[in-house]
């Protein structure tokens, strides 16, 4: 199945009974190399020491299963990796399973555990979530801690949980960040004031996004969100300026994959001048998304424009860029950003819902999740 790189058992106590959780191999677990499923990083010594959520999972009695498999170094969108395997699609074996967090969306999908950690510096945990058909939510920036994350400084990057049921996701949350409240994210939010983003996407996601609304009974209104486009592209120049950073010394290794090779070699052609002007998109597009929650309690729109494209048709070089266009803004601007499956007509694969709330209201993101779930499951 390749969901993951390294299967085992580590609980802070041998007896213990918690729920399973897969931690993606960019997460440091004391005595465990952390090699980003690279063959560049292969000989990584064991980490001295967990990374801080590893330590606050087992404080809070969870059972870590293994290291799950991700898109090398986290810098892609597909998932595929000829290194370590390509995680199997739960929803269509033949469709990649989504980048980077590749192998926990996986793992939660298969069922092979309760949940998995997952990074998320360009939507690398709401995209494979919505191509797996299971639930991630990026938190707000800074939220969760990154002390033993690679890559070790990140303006955009957020550790965040996939499960199957938002109820076990709130669990996750409250465990690796001592500040959640999880009482006020299991408490159901059937009041709240939703804004629809109208966005580029198929057709019959944007309907299913649209039913879950009407199924929810959430007030409702079709908005612009200004800046999206601008968003994304200052996204890419960001990822690409710090993952160079990270990574780009492990181009003259000769031992990266090719797309990663080739990823590499053009994000350390990103200049200043493209950096500063993303820094600029940055602030323009979180006061925009600011200004639209100042009348709403949340945003709605697709997870992905599509449905994810198979494993052969990326390989053959069909671009998968676009897959970001929705979620890789919300990195950029720090708020908190969650994907819910959802049905939609014509296919037995579900889309994502993203839902985005205000910086720091990721439990209110929950409580509404919480009764998108409950709505969708009983209509």
């Amino acid at each position: 199945m390749t969901a993951f790189i390294s299967e085992f058992t580590l609980s802070a106590d041998a007896a213990a009974q918690g729920p399973t959780i897969a931690i993606k191999d960019s997460i440091d677990i004391a005595g465990y190399p952390t090699t980003g499923a690279s063959r560049a990083l292969a000989d990584a010594p064991p980490a001295s020491a967990h990374a801080e959520v590893v330590q606050r999972l087992l404080d809070a009695g969870w059972r870590i299963t293994g290291k799950a498999n991700m898109h090398e170094l986290a810098f892609g969108m597909t998932g595929i990796n000829d290194y370590t395997g390509t995680p199997v699609n739960p929803q269509d074996a033949a469709r990649i399973p989504g980048g980077s967090s590749s192998g926990s969306a996986s793992a939660v999908g298969l069922k092979l555990v309760d949940a998995a950690l997952g990074t998320d510096t360009g939507g690398s945990i709401r995209g494979p979530a919505a191509c797996c058909g299971v639930i991630g939510l990026k938190p707000t920036f800074g939220r969760v801690s990154r002390h033993g994350v690679a890559p070790r400084e990140s303006t955009l990057d957020c550790v965040g949980p996939f499960t199957r049921d938002i109820a076990t996701l709130i669990a996750a949350m409250a465990a690796i960040t001592p500040a959640f409240d999880a009482a006020t994210a299991k408490r159901s939010n059937a009041n709240a004031n939703v804004a629809i983003v109208s966005v580029d996407a198929d057709a019959a996601i944007g309907r299913g996004v649209a039913r879950a609304v009407r199924v929810a009974e959430f007030a409702s209104r079709v908005i612009e969100l200004e800046h999206m486009k601008d968003a994304f592209d200052a996204g890419l120049a960001v990822i690409n300026v710090e993952t160079s950073r990270a990574f780009g010394h492990l181009v003259d290794t000769g031992k990266l994959g090719a797309d990663l090779d080739a990823r590499l070699r053009a994000a350390a052609q990103t200049t200043q001048t493209q950096l500063d002007a993303a820094e600029r998109v940055r602030r323009a597009f979180t006061n925009a998304v600011d200004h639209a929650l100042d009348s709403a309690d949340v945003l709605v729109m697709p997870t992905l424009p599509a449905l994810p494209i198979t494993i052969e048709a990326a390989r053959n070089g069909t671009s998968v860029i676009a897959m970001s266009s929705l979620i890789r803004p919300f990195n950029l601007s720090g708020h908190p950003a969650l994907s819910l499956p959802i049905p939609i007509e014509g296919s037995t694969l579900k889309a994502g819902l993203q839902i985005i709330g205000r910086k720091g209201a990721d439990e209110q993101v929950c409580a509404v999740a919480a009764h998108f779930e409950a709505a969708l499951a009983a209509s």
